[in-house]
């Protein structure tokens, strides 16, 4: 980056400024090391480091992109598609995982990497694992000694050791049937990327048999290739019939046809949302119902596979999944819901009954970190702080005030040893880039600091820090703004035009008190252009309570653009901003957002930039779509009012599509549907086609070639002077 002003160049760069920060860190289950993966010199290639908690010492404990592993660079089409559903742009140690067997022995290491297993004992170096080609979805046992993986749509294991014989434990995959994968809908919307799990004791394996053959194929076809070739995927539409799904238990040295099904109900048309193993081998799983406002917690007898509820709940509109429950070796259990309105901590006996509720207030537990259960002490993260913020937080499983152990204002995500003696604390704030440092759990003090973006600012950078503020609606509700703009617009005098940036939808939160507000480069690029960018959180984003997010139910992209526009007005009162040229981008809902707001709000926003919108909800897929709208048979008129294609021919202000080709998630169609749209009632659009990016583009040069094209949309229609 040159000392003041952006470039191109730097806005399609990744790792942002400050953002090549050590991630997945974790400690090895003896807690004497810290492990994280790290890109060699601002690089997405990855490598794995430790940091010994002993000596201080740093060690690269991999050189597979460095050229040691003769890499073919070519990743199978499925784990592709992994990546893409978990917004992952890294390459090289996308993962790792250490397992222990008893105190004393050696730790073993293992590392998916170009198509194949790598494994580690001890200080020894890395070596391949015979027969695990292809494999994805890479689970070591608890012991180490076992490595399960899913290949050809059945889980295989192995021993570590390279001594056993691969052993297929499950049968019958086919097209459209896999065991050990989790679905599309599972990976995408649920939170739940594993199709499999090992028993605590590592002699069995629960896993999940995916039927989707009665799910149409959607052809996907690459056209800017060499040669065409043709994804197929079996995409569930909204309203029609979703995978078909089983859950198994299987004996790791035990036959395919040895397999027992647990109960899950006599409805098929659910949900299996969550499965996990108790201490003492029994194994449970949350059940969804299909409209997502009744959930089950069940356990289940491993040898018969009969079924008893724990715990049982309702809510209206939706219920929202968490990570929360945490099995206890006392039997008793941590749950979380949202019945008061806002997510918070309770305890449970064996048998479900709730002991204690353990936080409460108008606030949220944004998620459970670590249990110590030997001093019966719970950390979690949370927004006790206000909502822009995240702090680590202790509670007593026997009742009591909190504790909070980050003190820093900003954000914090924190890893906890598993001796429950130290974490590791990631601190950002909009004016300091992420910084890792060793503290003590006890108190929260610092040890030693890990990494550090030294003489990384935003001044260092070019770069204005975001001012953070907030308005009230003309309903009176509560929302945060977040302003880009140069010192020279503020100062000079002469009203500049005005893009908001939007996502807008649900489960997302774009302002909030970090480094990654500050490096948004697109935006820093327009506020050193000339333009002012605003940044709004409307009714409907995450971590503001059920309410807020509820405010939506069954009719989106009404409210969620009367609150933009909210916050257009709201700027309107400063100088420096002219509320004449306003303009709008955004991508996925923002990009049905940015299409909404050129209908439903014309009088506001004079041109938008469409990244992958959604333009009609019974062309997105059942989980997401159905939570907020339910189905299109229940709510055809909701379906009708949230589309972008209805409201063509009220198209008065200036639009860019973008879209890829290949896009899996939002397909390329919503674009296509809307182009046809609108040039039926001559609707004046241009089009920006990538023919093989998905849903996130990549391509370095492609995203170059996009910002050029974005910014001179937007000067095109919003500047005077250009």
């Amino acid at each position: 980056m040159t000392d003041s002003q952006l470039s191109l160049e730097d806005v399609a760069r990744y790792p942002r400024p400050g953002m090549g920060a050590p991630n997945g860190i974790a400690f090895t289950p003896d807690s004497q090391k810290v492990t994280y993966r790290q890109g060699v010199a601002g690089s997405l290639a990855q490598e794995l480091w430790s940091y010994d908690l002993n000596n201080g010492k740093r060690r690269q404990l991999t050189d597979l992109t460095g050229g040691t592993v003769r890499a073919t660079g070519q990743i199978s089409l499925e784990e592709e598609l992994r990546r893409e559903r978990s917004r992952q742009r890294e390459s090289g140690v996308t993962s790792y995982q250490f397992a222990r067997a008893t105190d004393g022995t050696s730790l073993v290491l293992l590392i998916p990497f170009d198509g194949r297993l790598y494994i580690a004992h001890g200080e020894q170096g890395l070596t391949p694992l015979a027969n695990s080609e292809g494999a994805i979805d890479t689970q070591l046992s608890p012991d180490g000694s076992h490595v399960a993986f899913v290949r050809s749509g059945e889980l295989h294991v192995i021993t570590t050791d390279g001594s056993g014989q691969l052993r297929t434990l499950t049968s019958g995959a086919t097209d459209g049937v896999t065991n050990g994968l989790a679905e599309y809908i599972a990976q995408e919307e649920m939170g739940r990327s594993e199709g499999y799990w090992w028993s605590p004791d590592g002699a069995r394996l629960a896993f999940v048999r995916a039927d989707s053959r009665h799910i149409p194929r959607y052809p996907i076809v690459h056209q800017g290739t060499e040669q065409v070739a043709v994804e197929e995927h079996r995409y569930p539409f909204a309203g029609t019939r979703n995978v078909v799904v089983q859950l198994g238990i299987v004996a790791v040295d035990g036959r395919p046809e040895d397999v027992t099904w647990m109960d899950l109900g006599t409805n098929d048309d659910i949900y299996l949302t969550r499965v996990a193993w108790r201490p003492d081998g029994t194994l449970t799983a949350l059940i969804q119902s299909r409209d997502q406002c009744a959930q089950r917690l069940v356990t289940f007898d491993p040898q018969s596979g009969a079924a008893t509820t724990l715990i049982e709940e309702q809510e209206q509109p939706w219920l929202n999944l968490h990570n929360d429950l945490r099995f206890l070796r006392s039997g008793e259990f941590l749950w979380s819901s949202e019945r008061t309105g806002f997510r918070h901590l309770s305890l449970h006996d064996r048998n479900g009954r709730e002991i204690r509720t353990l936080t409460e207030g108008q606030w949220m537990v944004t998620g459970q970190v670590a249990v110590d259960e030997d001093r019966r002490i719970v950390y979690f993260q949370g927004t006790g702080e206000g909502p822009l913020e995240r702090h680590l937080y202790a509670v007593s499983l026997d009742g009591g005030p909190l504790r909070r152990l980050t003190q820093e204002s900003g954000w914090h995500d924190a890893v906890i040893s598993p001796d429950r003696r130290f974490f590791v604390d990631t601190w950002q704030s909009p004016q300091q880039p992420p910084r890792l440092t060793l503290r003590s759990l006890a108190d929260g003090k610092e040890r030693n600091v890990l990494f550090e973006n030294k003489g990384t600012t935003p001044a260092s950078l070019g770069l204005c820090v975001p001012e953070i503020t907030s308005f009230h609606t003309s309903d009176g509700t509560l929302l945060y703004a977040a302003i880009y703009a140069s010192e020279q617009t503020r100062t000079a005098g002469q009203p500049r035009p005005l893009v908001v940036s939007v996502y807008g939808g649900p489960h997302a939160q774009t302002v909030t008190s970090t480094w990654s507000l500050t490096v948004d480069l697109r935006a820093q690029y327009l506020a050193q252009q000339g333009f002012v960018v605003l940044k709004v959180d409307n009714r409907g984003s995450a971590n503001r309570g059920l309410a807020f997010e509820a405010a939506i139910a069954r009719n989106l992209g009404q409210l969620e653009v009367d609150d933009q526009a909210e916050g257009v007005r709201f700027l309107s009162s400063r100088p420096y901003v002219d509320s004449k040229r306003v303009g709008i981008y955004g991508w996925s809902y923002g990009g049905y957002m940015t299409c909404r707001a050129l209908l439903r709000a014309s009088e506001v926003f004079k041109a938008g930039i469409a990244g992958a919108p959604v333009t009609f909800w019974e062309g997105y897929d059942t989980h997401y779509t159905e939570r907020y709208m339910g189905q299109p048979g229940t709510n055809a008129t909701g379906y009708t009012t949230s589309s972008v294609l209805p409201y063509a021919e009220k198209l008065a202000g200036k639009l860019l599509l973008v879209h890829g080709l290949v896009d899996e998630n939002v397909h390329a169609r919503h674009t296509m549907r809307l182009a046809e749209a609108l040039a039926t009632v001559a609707g004046d659009y241009e089009l920006m086609i990538f023919p093989e990016a998905r849903h996130m583009p990549r391509n370095p040069a492609h995203l170059k070639y996009q910002e050029q094209r974005l910014v001179e949309f937007l000067h095109r229609h919003l500047s005077t002077d250009h």
